[in-house]
């Protein structure tokens, strides 16, 4: 597969995992909005990508220069499809599920367990402390 703009490698496995076709996606550029004036006015920075088997849509205008517009949607579009294909083992998800899993607090038992063992470990060093030399 060849896509029309430089993609990381990693991306491009991705996309081949998956089945993302450069043929399968229609591009478009169009003019932004929101802030810059003029210059969001006059020019078509903006980028469309829609795959068509999937139907995802995306849109990009996070840089001023349509070419890294483009690089930046094809990155986007490709991650979509990944959530939408693969769902749960996706790697945003799997990312969300990891971080939810830090923040959850311990359950009841396993903070018992995990003090009793704290405990434990205090109480061998204190027998340390006591020992005398010999006269």
């Amino acid at each position: 597969m060849d896509f029309p703009v430089p993609l990381p490698p990693d991306y491009l496995e991705k996309a081949d995992e998956l089945g993302v076709s450069p043929e399968d996606i229609e591009e478009k550029f169009v003019r932004g909005a929101g802030k810059g004036g003029q210059k969001i006015n006059k020019t078509s920075s903006c980028v469309m990508l829609r795959h068509i088997p999937t139907e995802v849509e995306v849109r990009c205008q996070k840089h001023r220069e349509q070419a890294n517009n483009r690089i930046s949607a094809y990155k986007l579009l490709i991650r979509k499809v990944e959530e939408l294909v693969k769902g749960k083992e996706s790697q945003k998800a799997k990312k969300i599920f990891k971080i939810r899993k830090q923040k959850k607090r311990r359950s009841k038992r396993a903070k018992e367990k995990m003090l009793e063992e704290k405990h434990r470990r205090g109480e061998l060093k204190e027998k340390r402390k006591d020992v005398e030399p010999p006269t």
